[in-house]
């Protein structure tokens, strides 16, 4: 349910968590390591994001990054610790 504010559109953050399925958790980590908007301050203490920066916010949670260079140590990991032949 966005809210209007002087005839401008914006979004809670719970309704950004709920629409993108991230926790509340994971949306304040990226704010605070400055990855998305940071938002408005709304009454009552509501974090509220703009059209605009909630367009941002999804595209920061749907990006695709290359896969690094595997690292045999990484995959020792998985197999218990046990060396591949």
């Amino acid at each position: 349910m966005s809210v209007t504010i002087d005839g401008h559109e914006y979004y809670t953050a719970v309704e950004i968590m709920k629409k993108i399925r991230i926790s509340r958790t994971t949306l304040w980590r990226w704010r605070s390591e400055g990855k998305i908007p940071a938002g408005r301050l709304y009454r009552g203490g509501t974090i509220v994001f703009t059209v605009e920066e909630f367009s941002e916010i999804r595209a920061f949670a749907n990006r695709l990054e290359p896969v690094q260079g595997l690292n045999r140590d990484q995959l020792n990991l998985f197999n218990g610790g046990q060396q591949r032949r």
